[in-house]
This record gives C-alpha cells, structure tokens and sequence, in this order.
C-alpha cells in the first residue's frame, strides 16, 4: 500500500515538473513572415538568480515578478526587423555576458509577433507601439521604486529607435541607450522625435557598421563609433553569391563588436575624428587633442569617457576606428613617422613587420593608404597589428610604388620613428640615416629614440 502511494505521489511530481515550462523566445518562421503577423511584446527577465529561465514580466503589474529587483540597475535588450521570424542567433550569448558582468535586471524585449513580416515598413511602424508598451511598464517599476538613472537600454536596429522612443517619453532622463546599427531605411532624414537621437537619454553611444545598406549613416549619440570607416566590414562577403550572410554580416558585425566588449579580452580603442579619411592619414591619434580624456573605447564600456570628461551633457563626437575580421577584432595601433631628404616627392606604400625578442614576427593588418613623402616633411602612417608586443626587436619596412613599369624609386630617410598608440608611455623606437630600396625589405635593430644628435650605436648595420 505504501508503495503504491508513494508511486502515485512520484508520477505526480514528475507530472507537475514538466508542466513548468521556462518562458521562451517567441520563435516562428518564414510562414509567419509571408502572412505577416499581429503585436505581441513579451518582456523575459533573467537575473544571476534564474539565468537559465526566465520569468515573463505580467502585463498587468511588473512588480509582481518574484525576481525583479528595482532598486538594481535594470538593463534591457531589444531586437530588430526580423524577416524570417527566428530568434536573434547572439541572444543567448549577450544574456550570458551581461549576467557575468554585473548583479543586475535583465529583460529581454521580444517583438517578435510585429518584428516579422516580409514588408519591413510594418515592423518599422510597429516600432512606436513597442515604445509605448515599454512606457507603461516601466512606469509600473518606477512607481515600485525603480529609477531612470537605472535603466540601460541596447537597441538593434529598429530596436535603437524603439529605445530612442522610450527615452523621448521620459524626456531624456533615461541612464544610457546604446544603438547596435541603428536602422537606417524609413529613419533617414526623419526629425530627431522620428528616431534615435542624442537627447533621448543621459549617455547615448552608437556602433555603425553597415552605412551604405541596413544602417543609419549619419551621427546619432554623444559618441559614434564607425569601424572600418562604418561600412564594408572586414571578413564580410563582398558578393551576393555568398547568400543571406551578404545582406546580414556588416549589420550584424555592430552586435559581435558589442559583445567583444564585454568579454574584455582587449579593450576596443578608438580615435575621436571628423571623417575615417583623415583617421587613415594619422591626423587623429592623439586623443588630448579632441578632447581632455583618455581614447573611447567601444561597447559597454564606452560611458567611462563620459565619466572621464565630466560633462553632464558630453559633447557629440564621431570616433573610427579598424578592427581584425575576427574576435577578439582588436588592432594595436602605432605610428610609423619618416622624415626624407628626397629632392623630388616621393609617393608609396609602406609595409612594416616588427619581431620580438623570442623571434615572433607580425605583419601590419590595416589597409594602409599611399603616403606622399616631401623632403624635410613628417610623413605620418597609421599601422595595426593583431597583437602587441612589449618589447621589439627588429622591424622590417617595405617601400613600394606599385608600379609595375618605369624606374624603381628609393626612399632616403633621415629618421623613422615607431611609437605606440595604443600604450602611449611606452618607449618611442627610431632609426637614423638609411635607405629604402623599392620592394626590397630592409630590416634593422631600432632603437630608443634620441632628442638630440646622433650616436654610434644608431648606425650599426641594417639586416637586409
């Protein structure tokens, strides 16, 4: 008889455990697309406490979630268009690396009944009425004792301007909004209460990295960040014969950067400047110059140059930026810089690859622009590489023309110096009195850099 109940008791439990169901993503298809679908927002909430499953926030009373916390920093995560009605592929991970960052609310927006459809000025229209249901509840956790100082908000794509939209409600007085590539088609050229805009929270950072498709192309925050000049992303396919990940990669490069930033693996510097070309020519390296801080980083981190600042309202700035194709996408940044006695103007490429002291070797990743050498002039180029090196001890340059026909040209220099952008206390290395021979690799021992005259030890001989 025992037995029995105890069975019956067993089945009972068992029955009631896989009842409960973890609250989910709404994921739907390509068939829910071509018939389009009605709005639904459903707010998931995950916090340190339940990661794993979230808890969906009632419509009716926010706080009466057992895991909202609103005297916590309350983050929230909002998706874009999505033409064939799957989850975002990085949602899962972006809830994984918030939650081991900080102890805070973490709701994911879920649109996605409203975000689906074939005809994209649906899902664009539908972005207000998003807004509009996120204002109610958060006045739900404000009257609980939440604060707009609190709320975070990272918007993709259509979900920038959602945020946007929500900040406009609450005049500007939200903590934060990030935009991931905000959207740019139906959002061009519209009024700021018509998107995104600087004004609509207290910090406003955005990630441009698909300007000439999917993305908005001019500046939108406090601080923009173009990488790679905000449009062709290294990595990304170049032709439509690679298929979807043509149309999805650069937009969707802005969300990988994001998440980089929050394994901290390296920190993402960028340079404050009024166009990536004059980024690429070395004319913007020198933070001090723009402004009294320290180089923007991008992602999560980039409201320490806020802080830095001490601005209530910072000012607006564009900053650029080169990435690697891959994680962790860092580039270490230096400076080369060539004084030349040339009498006639010379105009080329300069390669350079720096090695250790345990013999690894790196070459420069950044697509460099020619340089026009005048006689008696700096010439300043930008390199990056894909790692860095504390101590270097040898570097190779390479001159070239690219000119397949005529004479072969020589650079005669009278100084070159190396130094660090990225880790600007570190030592300046130069080389003194030598020649580069067109597409030949001159390699040489560098040295610390010397205010004053010329010693012995910088002439020993270049290893060609």
């Amino acid at each position: 008889m025992l037995r029995s109940c105890f069975f019956i008791y067993l089945m009972c439990w068992v029955g009631s455990d896989a009842e409960k169901k973890c609250p989910e993503f709404t994921d739907l298809s390509l068939g829910n697309a071509l018939t389009g679908t009605d709005l639904k927002v459903q707010l998931l909430l995950y916090t340190r406490q339940n990661q794993n499953c979230s808890e969906n926030l009632s419509e009716h009373n926010v706080t009466a979630s057992s895991s909202l916390n609103t005297t916590k920093k309350t983050v929230f995560v909002i998706h874009g268009y999505r033409p064939t009605g799957s989850p975002p592929v990085w949602l899962n991970d972006i809830k994984e690396l918030l939650l081991a960052l900080e102890d805070f609310n973490l709701i994911i927006v879920d649109w996605n009944r409203g975000a689906t459809t074939v005809i994209y000025p649906t899902a664009a229209h539908n972005t207000k009425k998003v807004a509009c249901i996120l204002k109610k509840r958060i006045d739900q956790m404000l009257a609980d004792g939440a604060s707009l100082d609190s709320i975070y908000m990272i918007g993709v794509s259509l979900g920038a301007h959602i945020a946007g939209f929500v900040g406009q409600m609450y005049n500007g007085k939200l903590g934060r909004i990030t935009g991931l590539d905000p959207a740019g088609p139906l959002f061009t050229g519209k009024p700021p209460d018509e998107r995104l805009d600087h004004t609509d929270a207290q910090f406003v950072d955005v990630i441009h990295t698909d300007i000439d498709a999917f993305g908005f192309r001019k500046p939108l925050g406090n601080i923009d960040f173009y990488p790679n000049g905000g449009a062709d992303q290294p990595g990304c396919p170049q032709t439509i014969f690679s298929g979807s990940k043509y149309f999805k990669c650069d937009h969707q490069r802005s969300v990988y950067l994001f998440l980089s930033s929050l394994k901290r693996n390296c920190n993402i510097t960028t340079y404050p400047c009024d166009s990536y070309s004059n980024f690429k020519k070395g004319k913007c390296a020198n933070c001090e110059d723009f402004h009294p801080a320290s180089c923007p980083v991008l992602g999560y981190y980039a409201d320490l140059w806020k802080k830095q600042l001490r601005k209530k309202n910072p000012p607006e700035t564009t900053a650029y930026l080169d990435t690697l194709e891959q994680e962790p996408y860092c580039m270490y940044n230096y400076f080369i810089e060539i004084i030349t006695w040339n009498k006639s103007v010379r105009r080329g490429l300069i390669k350079i690859k720096i090695t250790d002291y345990s013999g690894n070797t790196i070459d420069s990743h950044m697509k460099c622009e020619p340089t026009t050498f005048l006689q008696y002039r700096q010439a300043s180029i930008l390199v990056g590489f894909n790692q860095d090196f504390d101590k270097i001890s040898r570097i190779s340059l390479t001159f070239s023309t690219k000119s397949l026909i005529g004479p072969k040209y020589k650079l005669r220099i009278i100084r070159m110096r190396l130094r660090s952008i990225t880790n600007p206390a570190r030592l300046h290395l130069c080389r003194y009195d030598f020649v580069l021979p067109e597409n030949i690799e001159v390699t040489f021992k560098p040295i610390p850099c010397q205010k004053k005259g010329i010693t012995a030890s910088e002439k020993e001989p270049l290893l060609t």
